[in-house]
């Protein structure tokens, strides 16, 4: 049975690492989202830890902020077998939606899983 769970220590809290992620971080972009990543070694057994940010600019109401953030989370939890199985090593990450309109969770489903095999492959080499 593989894991589908998005426990408290694999969220990416840090504001240190949040500001390193923009500033050094390697970025994989699959419209509406963007993923910017970071090879990061962490003390507490976790091999990824992931944020997700939407623009204040883009969706001035924080309800619909905070739902795309939920379907976000929601496909990076469903889909991180995926990564976990096909990479060595720990990243951090930051996903980033870059739409303009609220999205559906297919639509966004979908973009996660392209977004996490270009990754992936990205990876790989």
């Amino acid at each position: 049975m593989s894991n589908f769970t998005f426990p408290k220590k694999e969220k990416l809290k840090s504001k240190k690492l949040i500001e390193r992620l923009f500033v050094e971080g390697k970025s994989v972009s699959v419209y509406p989202i963007k993923l910017i990543y970071l090879p990061t070694p962490f003390n507490d057994e976790v091999r990824f830890k992931a944020g997700m940010a939407v623009p204040k600019k883009n969706f001035k109401s924080a309800v619909k902020r905070n739902r795309i953030k939920r379907l976000l989370r929601e496909s990076y939890r469903l889909n991180k077998p995926d990564i976990l199985n096909n990479t060595e090593g720990s990243f951090a990450f930051l996903f980033l939606y870059l739409g303009k309109d609220m999205p559906s969770y297919a639509s966004t489903e979908r973009s996660m899983k392209a977004l996490l095999q270009r990754f992936v492959a990205k990876n790989e080499s």
